[in-house]
């Protein structure tokens, strides 16, 4: 029986990722934790783009593809892990303590292990006497509200008897939830509130999505830009509004076998998103 070809399936995202001003806020905030090895905490409403910052800063989808990859002949530790260092964890929402601490130390370990081999050729892992690495300097564990009170205690624990930064990142309040445990809480020495898109950031974004629909953005043309302006009022700079709307916005111009991003387009797509901007 012949097996099926398999369909590539499209991108989760219509646009790349673009740096922006709350990213470079990110990194710097990451940057700090990582250097000091404090335990940062990130907060802000959904779909501003948090995940994605620390996805890259992790060099995540890069670790993802390692994973898979790492017993292939002649594979190479990719030069964004070597330079990120970092781990990106999230737990599920039925994650214990006990399977926090399993994942958070093999990945870890595993990340160093292969950071070591990099630097050296000769280490082995089940060679009797040989050190284990610690070249990991910084843990993001994305969705950090899910955990309850043994999960935060756990990361608590690990972060003490590891040389090493931890970045939890959560909704809105999340660093008001964790001054309910003050041995953790004294040990947060950075706090960074993710916010959205800057409104400098906001044509540069959207013409990327311009350029995906095969558009060219024109700023000084009047229809661009009171299209911009919608779309920045509706979204109100929510990186995943921007993006459902934009993908909506591709729906009716291809319906309507249009050219040209209107205002009337962009409401017209925003009729039918089932959650808007409140």
């Amino acid at each position: 029986m012949t097996r099926p070809a398999t369909v590539p399936r499209p991108p989760r995202q219509m646009a790349g990722f673009l740096v922006t001003k709350q990213h470079r806020r990110f990194v710097e905030f990451a940057d700090a934790v990582r250097r000091h090895r404090y335990i940062g905490a990130c907060y802000g409403a959904p779909g501003l783009g948090k995940t994605l910052s620390a996805r890259t800063y992790a060099a995540a989808d890069d670790w993802d593809h390692w994973v898979h990859h790492r017993f292939a002949k002649d594979a190479v530790l990719p030069a964004s892990l070597l330079a990120s260092r970092t781990v990106m964890y999230t737990p599920t929402v039925t994650t214990t303590a006990r399977q926090l601490l399993n994942e958070v130390h093999f990945h870890c370990d595993l990340l160093s292990d292969d950071l070591e081999q990099t630097f050296n050729a000769d280490y082995d892992l089940l060679m009797l006497g040989t050190e284990p690495a610690s070249h990991t300097e910084l843990l993001i564990v994305d969705e950090a509200d899910r955990l309850k009170t043994n999960g935060l205690e756990q990361l608590r624990d690990f972060f003490d008897r590891h040389d090493i930064g931890v970045i939890l990142i959560g909704m809105p309040g999340f660093d008001r939830q964790l001054a309910r445990y003050p041995q953790l809480y004294s040990r947060v020495g950075f706090a960074h509130q993710y916010r959205p898109l800057d409104p400098e950031d906001i044509q540069p974004v959207l013409a990327r999505y311009w350029q995906q629909l095969h558009l060219t953005f024109d700023p000084v043309q009047a229809s661009d830009i009171d299209a911009v302006n919608t779309i920045t009022r509706i979204t109100g700079g929510n990186f995943r509004l921007i993006e459902r709307l934009m993908s909506q916005v591709a729906r009716v111009l291809d319906i309507n076998q249009l050219d040209t991003i209107t205002t009337d387009v962009v409401q017209a797509a925003r009729e039918t998103l089932v959650v808007g901007a409140q």
